[in-house]
């Protein structure tokens, strides 16, 4: 399977990196692939490593104004023009998505992606990875939007939540594949 993961290009502490690191770990020792911003630092290093380490292969989508951090060991690295360009490949190259600790661009990414899910423009199975809680107040404001019928289908099509990264591959790998 093809993992799309957004996450941090900042360095983080061990709350962070060790649960990351594991998590990549697993999806290497599964033969999974690592589709990730490209980045070599913060989070998405973390993640790159920790797939390499397990035997993994690694997509990278850059972006222009990025380039200079891009990982030079990437089995294949894109590099685009703008972020909606490399939002848009990043989906493209993936069947699944783990949304981990990130600041605003994961936040944009992870809400892109949970909004054309929502209008049935993929179908691609979303896991937000709720590391120590990170993602508690973004469940909290999701499950008052169903709630409150801002949603068109129910949360639970539209995005799970694992507090760890053996959860979120198990329920990536019991979801059906697009």
């Amino acid at each position: 399977m093809r993992v799309c993961v957004f996450c941090s290009h900042v360095d983080l502490g061990d709350q962070y990196t060790v649960p990351a690191r594991e998590f990549a770990q697993l999806l290497g020792k599964r033969g999974h692939t690592l589709v990730w911003g490209g980045s070599d630092v913060g989070l998405m290093k973390v993640m790159a490593d920790g797939v390499r380490e397990g035997g993994g292969r690694l997509v990278g989508v850059s972006v222009e104004f990025l380039r200079h951090s891009a990982r030079a060991d990437a089995d294949e690295m894109v590099v685009t023009a703008d972020l909606a360009e490399r939002k848009a490949q990043l989906l493209l190259r993936a069947d699944a998505v783990v949304v981990m600790a990130g600041g605003m661009g994961t936040l944009d990414e992870a809400t892109e992606i949970l909004e054309l899910k929502k209008h049935r423009m993929h179908t691609k199975p979303v896991v937000i990875l709720n590391t120590a809680g990170f993602y508690d107040g973004l469940r909290d404001q999701l499950t008052r939007m169903e709630a409150e019928g801002f949603l068109p289908l129910p949360l639970t099509e539209l995005v799970s939540f694992a507090d760890t990264g053996a959860q979120a591959l198990r329920q990536l790998e019991g979801s059906p594949q697009p």
